[in-house]
């Protein structure tokens, strides 16, 4: 059984990833997709309270649209994608940024301080391509595994930028449905999140690319 309530569902498959590899949320690694595949709504909605940087942005979000469930379909898309809920958000964050997950990746976390750190810099870029949500178009989709083409977080020695088209393989959880050639997801760490609609693609070029010239700013000030 999978838990079939919208929001927090969707917020299970963006968390997912870095849960898993001991970065964030809960202690108990696997514990939030445990709870998911269960059914067990109630447990998935106290797991992702343990989310320190999402869920206050997810709330302040709620909050500005009105909105009682931190874990409603459209807040939790608006800060792992982005839409309409972040554009009508009046009050901006420091340093010009909106509560997008984009946000705390390029401009709060520690990672782009150590770009240009011989020995740290490598390890650091890797850390921003795969923490960002990132969006590729599938190429085949041959069962837990996607390859999929996107573009990689690359370090110019002064600017964070996208690079050119690679293929990468990741992998399909049996949260998602079998992907088609052509289709373009959302790509977490090394996991597919979800489908992404147009508008969707759109939405999550935009805010990565918003904040990234934030974070790119600072860099060069």
């Amino acid at each position: 059984m999978i838990a079939t309530d919208a929001g927090p569902l969707l917020f299970v498959r963006y968390a997912m990833a870095p849960n898993l590899l001991g970065y964030c949320g809960p202690a108990d690694a696997g514990a939030l997709l445990t709870s998911s595949v269960r059914g067990a709504v109630d447990e998935v909605r106290d797991l992702a309270r343990q989310f320190e940087s999402a869920w206050p942005c997810l709330q302040l979000i709620a909050r500005a649209a009105g909105l009682n469930d931190p874990l409603d379909q459209q807040v939790v898309e608006a800060y792992w994608i982005g839409n309409p809920l972040l554009d009508d958000l009046e009050a901006m964050l420091e340093a010009g940024g909106r509560p997008h997950h984009s946000y705390q990746v390029f401009c709060v976390y520690p990672w782009v301080a150590l770009l240009g750190d011989e020995r740290a810099g490598s390890q650091a870029l890797h850390v921003l391509d795969q923490c960002r949500i990132r969006w590729g178009q599938v190429v085949a989709d041959t069962g837990s595994e996607v390859v999929v083409e996107s573009r990689p977080l690359t370090w110019t020695g002064r600017l964070l930028a996208l690079g050119p088209l690679r293929r990468e393989t990741v992998r399909r959880h049996d949260l998602l449905d079998p992907l088609a050639p052509g289709e373009w997801v959302s790509l977490h760490w090394q996991w597919v999140c979800d489908r992404l609609t147009g508008q969707q693609l759109t939405a999550l070029r935009a805010y990565s690319a918003y904040h990234l010239a934030v974070a790119n700013a600072g860099l060069a000030s």
